[in-house]
């Protein structure tokens, strides 16, 4: 459907009524389409979800509303400071809108704040890497086991390494010969798992962000400081060591993770020491050491795992990701491989931050 069918729909489900409405595309990320559909009294973000990626889409707000109404009620007892973001229902009281063979869905818009995409100063490591532990913290005492594994096997390494080889093997449209390099590389790490697995046994299940990109925490516009951990699509059980790889992922290389200027992709060790104090403060009660001790294998996994991923998707026809080009999965594999690169060579440094702070 065109933006103008849809923004009546939708304007007509979640009641903003008038001449004056408007939707426009919001954000960058990869999976889902995500919009602004406002009128002169209100406005909303409106995503339309990709049920390639989340096939049972209730599970999906389930699983965010969970979270909504336990973080509302830490705040309520003064144990959260930042923003929430809320589902908003239908004037039937409904979460998910179905438009032809489309899902969508209404969140409160949090005005007043921006997003980055690339860290710029060790302020603003700290101060997002502090809000992701905030948002830790509060969830340290919530059961993990209620949430549906929307993704199954999401930060499964095992499974990733499995899927790239049936991917290769099938090479559906023959692009294998032209990565040779990239793939002998990722073979070539595929000992991380064993890693992994042996650390997982050894952790506690947490109910974790699961994606914690730079990007999905809000800054304020007026104070520069955090306003709102955004993006819930994710929270599963899991182990704070990923949510602690992603933002060293998203956070520390000076470079947006499809910069194809892979001589500067590296690790900024002042924005790692920022990132660390910023994320441990809030979870200095909470987190063991052994949690502790797994920070720098979620540093090297989870850059690794995207540029598998990455890849995969790139040999499998570009079924996942969203991209803007046909070479563009290739370029972030290869980006995210040159981060990882950088931090397997300073991972005794990183290692070193993390146990002084």
């Amino acid at each position: 459907m065109k933006n103008r069918a849809i923004a009546e729909v939708l304007s007509q489900q979640f009641g903003l009524q008038g001449e004056s409405v408007t939707l426009r595309p919001i954000g960058n990320g990869h999976i889902n389409t995500t919009m602004l559909l406002k009128n002169k009294q209100r406005a909303l973000v409106v995503q339309k979800l990709n049920t390639c990626v989340f096939p049972e889409p209730e599970q999906l707000v389930t699983n965010a509303r969970k979270i909504e109404q336990h973080l509302a009620s830490k705040a309520n007892d003064g144990g959260y400071e930042l923003a929430i973001i809320r589902h908003v229902p239908t004037i039937e009281g409904e979460y998910l809108v179905h438009v032809e063979d489309e899902v969508w869905r209404a969140l409160e818009f949090i005005g007043g704040s921006y997003s980055e995409d690339v860290v710029d100063s060790e302020a603003k490591a700290k101060i997002a890497a502090n809000a992701f532990g905030q948002f830790a913290a509060a969830l340290d005492d919530f059961d993990a086991t209620q949430l549906h594994h929307v993704i199954p096997n999401f930060h499964n390494l095992a499974m990733r390494i499995e899927k790239f080889e049936e991917t290769l093997e099938q090479d559906p449209l023959g692009r294998a010969a032209s990565c040779q390099e990239e793939i002998a590389f990722c073979r070539a790490q595929f000992s991380l798992a064993q890693e992994v697995a042996e650390a997982e046994a050894q952790l506690p299940l947490r109910a974790c962000h699961n994606d914690t990109k730079i990007n999905n925490m809000l800054f304020c516009s007026e104070s520069n400081e955090a306003r709102a951990v955004i993006d819930l699509d994710t929270c599963m059980p899991g182990y704070w060591l990923y949510d602690f790889g992603d933002m060293v992922r998203t956070f520390c290389s000076p470079e947006a993770e499809d910069s194809t200027n892979l001589a500067n992709v590296r690790v900024r060790e002042e924005i790692f020491a920022a990132l660390v104090k910023g994320y441990k403060g809030p979870l200095s009660e909470s987190l063991t050491g052994t949690e502790k001790h797994s920070f720098i294998l979620g540093a090297k996994v989870m850059p690794f795992m995207i540029g598998l991923r990455f890849l995969t998707d790139y040999l499998d026809g570009d079924n996942y990701f969203a991209i803007k080009h046909s070479e563009h999965n290739l370029q972030r594999a290869q980006n995210q491989f040159a981060l990882y690169q950088d931090i397997v060579a300073k991972e005794a440094q990183l290692n070193a931050i993390i146990a002084e702070l």
